[in-house]
């Protein structure tokens, strides 16, 4: 690898423009503008929610937004300083906001796929974050350290290989971060085939509550969970995932007398419901399918169904979006936390249709998250090497 070079000698720094939230107008909005904003800065420019302000806002021509410029979230939390994503060729006009700021490559010099997969590469991203001055909440980068910074510069066909490497195994890692999205909608399209529109009901089933289909609804424990200490991990609001599944990348540990362990431990195909947590997430849900024995907490409510129920049913409709709307609507906010109590829970409306139908969706449910489960470990796999590979890159290995 050739000798490093100032990010500050081969870029132009960019920030963006203020208004206030009274300036926005609709996207469309003739003389206007589209802004982007920190939410757009995702691993690729996330164009599903744009906001625009008129034009006089810019100032100055180099605002305006080109192909091949890099958005990096300059002011946010911690965490997130840093994250950055390259601008493709946009349709509209457009500039930046000012929690954002735009790297601008000198082509002469650099790559902008390049530059771009340097400075989203882990290494560069850690060195980013910690160089955010903390105010308050929030983080701020520090420009002249960011210019100060140094990046490897072979020269541009290299550079060019390079982008190219790491994009065809990018691409590879999102397919199959893709296959398992497209996996959890289709789950949702089977449910709405199998069972309907709840609102409309065409087949005809009768309309009871969950109550109808459980046995019980038991809160888990309120004893403390400790990083390393204790017999039984304890499932909390966040291995639950909002589609229905389970993250157990960070659990938690208690200690259970003889007394309390059917109180708290779960069993396979006990439905898990979050009943507090802030209004988007609270009633998260899904079905435990492991042998292992684990502890749920407190904000946790274990649900058992009778010969009439199936878990996995309760589960599809309360994570449709029938049920989500559902929940959101019924949830009572306690000190800016919404909940949604045992009773209450077993009070939500649902359609009661037959349990071997119910027990059918269970079937296809478990054989998608099977391929969806291998589908991970690849997905795993090839982060691993996307990773491995954007290391030795920058590091004059590839």
């Amino acid at each position: 690898m050739s000798s490093s070079i100032l990010v500050g000698d081969v870029v132009s720094y960019l920030r963006g423009i203020t208004f206030k939230p009274d300036d926005k107008v609709e996207f469309g909005t003739p003389n206007s503008v589209v802004c982007m904003r920190t939410k757009n800065v995702q691993n690729h420019l996330d164009e599903s929610d744009l906001i625009s302000v008129p034009e006089s806002f810019v100032r100055r021509k180099e605002l305006y937004l080109k192909k091949g410029d890099i958005l990096i979230s300059s002011a946010n939390s911690w965490d997130l300083v840093g994250k950055c994503c390259l601008v493709p060729d946009l349709k509209y006009n457009a500039t930046l906001g000012g929690f954002i700021s735009a790297v601008r490559v000198d082509s002469n010099k650099v790559d902008s796929n390049y530059f771009y997969r340097w400075l989203s590469s882990p290494n560069v991203q850690h060195t980013v974050r910690h160089l955010g001055r903390q105010t308050t909440n929030i983080s701020n980068l520090p420009v002249d350290q960011f210019l100060g910074l140094k990046i490897p510069l072979p020269s541009l066909p290299e550079q060019k290989r390079i982008a190219a490497i790491l994009d065809k195994a990018d691409a590879i890692r999102r397919k199959r971060q893709q296959a398992i999205q497209l996996a959890d909608q289709f789950l949702r399209a089977v449910f709405l085939d199998m069972f309907g529109n709840p609102v409309t009901n065409l087949k005809g089933w009768d309309i009871g509550t969950i109550r109808d289909l459980v046995t019980e609804a038991k809160y888990g424990t309120s004893l403390k969970a400790h990083a390393t200490e204790g017999a039984f991990p304890v499932l909390r609001m966040g291995n639950i995932t909002y589609d229905g599944g389970w993250d157990f990348t960070e659990l938690k540990y208690v200690d259970l007398t003889e007394k309390d362990k059917p109180k708290y431990l779960i069993k396979k195909r006990d439905l898990i419901f979050n009943r507090t947590n802030s209004k988007e997430l609270v009633g998260k849900t899904a079905v435990y399918e492991s042998d292992d024995e684990m502890a749920i907490a407190g904000y946790l409510i274990r649900v058992r169904t009778n010969e009439k129920g199936n878990p996995f049913y309760i589960s599809g409709y309360l994570n449709s979006n029938h049920g989500k709307s559902s929940l959101q609507g019924m949830c009572k906010s306690i000190v800016g936390m919404a909940n949604i109590n045992a009773q209450e829970l077993q009070d939500i409306q649902i359609l009661l249709p037959p349990k071997d139908l119910q027990d059918e969706f269970e079937k296809i449910v478990i054989a998608v998250r099977s391929r969806t489960k291998k589908m991970g470990e690849l997905s795993s796999n090839s982060s691993a090497l996307f990773q491995s590979l954007s290391q030795k890159a920058f590091a004059g290995d590839l």
